[in-house]
């Protein structure tokens, strides 16, 4: 696909350390898209309009809407955006936040090669011209044992788009022929250049006592990758593990001490 021309040319901040978001600066009559939900806070004069679509400026009819949109729900994301548009004759801001903890990473996607595949819930904003899709794994081992990477987002356009991912986010650079074998939940990002496959991790005690799953995503350069340590994933089945079984008892409290803790602690 050809980079798409006139991306809204925005400025931005990211704050924060471990909880980020980022703030975006627009002109007059400068617009910036986001998912639905994400939004943080906004200055008066930043007017709110949700958008049918993937978000670019050129779909020209509904049915090309209707189509970007229904792929869009592969994608688990809803079938709206929103566009935030500053209205006033001076500069104003917008924040967006991610949904969990972790960091913002700003990509310039015209420096990227015009487009970038991430995750399917990794994107949180972009600059209006940004067209947001997604992208099937074509290799059939991707699609039966990928997981969480079978169905991933694209990222098309000439402007900065932004995504989330979960704890530290590590951006490697693969030089042709290297290759990185990743847990297939921790891959937020790579350029269109990586060529993403699967791998059987091999091995009778490593398949079933090792814990890490029975296969690796494999990202082969030349191209960048970004890489979190804690995938959604990985922290809700954290959070659900460690919450209060049937009869009130969380986990370990069965423990000599547990009594004597719900004691000390008041409970």
């Amino acid at each position: 696909m050809d980079i798409l021309p006139n991306t809204h040319e925005i400025d931005y901040r990211i704050i924060g350390e471990e909880m980020q978001c980022v703030e975006i600066e627009l002109d007059p009559a400068e617009t910036v898209i986001a998912e639905a939900g994400s939004l943080m806070m906004m200055d008066q004069d930043v007017k709110m309009q949700t958008i049918f679509g993937d978000g670019s400026k050129g779909e020209q009819n509904f049915m090309g809407k209707v189509f970007s949109a229904g792929k869009r729900v592969l994608t688990g994301e809803s079938l709206f955006m929103t566009a935030y548009t500053n209205s006033g004759n001076s500069k104003k801001h917008v924040h967006f936040a991610a949904p969990y903890p972790g960091k913002v990473i700003a990509l310039d996607v015209a420096q990227l090669g015009g487009k970038v595949i991430c995750q399917k819930d990794a994107f949180l904003c972009a600059a209006q011209g940004t067209a947001i899709g997604i992208e099937f794994q074509k290799r059939i081992g991707v699609g039966l044992f990928g997981g969480e990477g079978f169905i991933m987002q694209k990222v098309e356009g000439d402007g900065l788009a932004f995504v989330h991912a979960g704890g530290t986010v590590i951006e490697r650079e693969l030089q042709a022929g290297d290759v990185l074998k990743v847990d297939t939940g921790c891959i937020v990002a790579f350029t269109q250049s990586i060529d993403y496959d699967i791998e059987f991790v091999g091995g009778i005690k490593n398949t079933f006592f090792g814990g890490e799953g029975l296969f690796f995503g494999t990202l082969k350069g030349p191209g960048k990758v970004w890489i979190q340590s804690l995938p959604f994933s990985r922290l809700a089945d954290k959070i659900i593990s460690s919450a209060p079984k049937m009869g009130g008892k969380r986990k370990g409290e069965g423990s000599i001490l547990g009594g004597l803790g719900d004691i000390i602690d008041g409970r």
